[in-house]
């Protein structure tokens, strides 16, 4: 019976499988397992998480066709490229999405310290304000007569602010809780 429980993960003393191969490998000062636990528990985290994913994202997907001078051009991570060349380079838009991204890992991993992590995520939303002037300028500021067909990536920095802001606004639920418990106290 305890060899079946084994194979799908649970010990019979409640405990699940990773935890007691960190405990046996690290010995009883591996607290990790526990706090990713309790990072993974919250709403805010998973909100969080899912922001870095769609802005990871915009490594991988264009962001949109343009159609100028009867040319096509395709505009990613990149830049703006014509047949697999690049006619205007993206590394800004590359730099403030790998920042954006950077911002949000780090915020999902500051679970403990609430105020700093509100902090970056409202400076990862200012971010991603900016991200969309760079969009525009890039997609408007070098071509005359021309037609935009915008594609889904595009709209991954408007959710990942919304989910910013629901992240932000639990945060500050859980911060005002914590704050009401140290006064009864």
């Amino acid at each position: 019976m305890i060899r079946l429980l084994n194979l799908f993960g649970v010990i019979p003393n409640g405990k699940s499988k990773l935890f007691c191969i960190a405990v046996a490998t690290f010995g009883q000062k591996c607290n990790f397992v526990v706090n990713i636990k309790i990072m993974i528990q919250r709403i805010q985290t998973l909100y969080i998480a899912i922001a870095a994913i769609l802005i990871g994202l915009l490594f991988a997907l264009p962001f949109a066709e343009i159609a100028a001078n009867d040319k096509f051009y395709l505009f990613n991570i990149q830049g703006i490229l014509h047949d697999g060349e690049i006619v205007e380079s993206g590394l800004p838009i590359m730099l403030f999405v790998g920042i954006i991204l950077l911002i949000h890992v780090a915020a999902i991993f500051m679970f403990k310290k609430r105020i700093r992590q509100m902090r970056l995520l409202v400076f990862a939303i200012l971010l991603m304000l900016g991200l969309f002037g760079m969009f525009y300028f890039f997609t408007f500021y070098s071509f005359q007569g021309l037609e935009v067909s915008f594609k889904v990536a595009i709209v991954f920095p408007l959710i990942s602010i919304v989910l910013d802001y629901l992240a932000i606004r639990n945060i500050g639920k859980d911060e005002a809780l914590v704050r009401s418990i140290d006064r009864i106290r």
